[in-house]
């Protein structure tokens, strides 16, 4: 029973970060959905260590484990578009996959120039160490 108080609670912290997320973005008229701002403000909270991760994890689980649930009504509300998506639905697919071929290319060489910086500095630290040590 604890548990299931839990993960209502859990599930209820996340709503209101949300909702506080829509709220600044419409009150500040901000060019961001109100859900990208609730998820800087979790991130946030959770960075400074404000909120404990166990705090919502459970909740966070769930919901992660349901995503594909939640992309059901958009998939539904794409079919009321089939005009748009006979007029443009090649125009469409073709910005999809270039935007995400794009962005995977972005991210990837960022990592790996991270990745790389990192290693050059853990070995320029272990070339110090061992030059200390002569």
């Amino acid at each position: 029973m604890k548990n299931s108080y839990l993960f209502v609670a859990q599930i209820s912290f996340l709503w209101l970060i949300y909702q506080f997320g829509l709220f600044i973005s419409e009150f500040f008229h901000l060019p961001v959905p109100g859900n990208v701002v609730g998820m800087i403000i979790l991130f946030l909270l959770l960075s400074l260590n404000i909120v404990k991760v166990g705090w919502v994890e459970k909740g966070a689980q769930f919901l992660n484990k349901h995503l594909a649930f939640f992309f059901v009504p958009i998939a539904v509300g794409l079919m009321t578009y089939t005009s748009l998506l006979k007029e443009s639905g090649l125009a469409l697919a073709v910005m999809l996959l270039g935007s995400s071929i794009i962005g995977m290319a972005l991210t990837g060489g960022v990592a790996q120039l991270l990745s790389s910086r990192h290693s050059k500095k853990e070995k320029g630290e272990d070339a110090s160490e061992h030059h200390h040590s002569i």
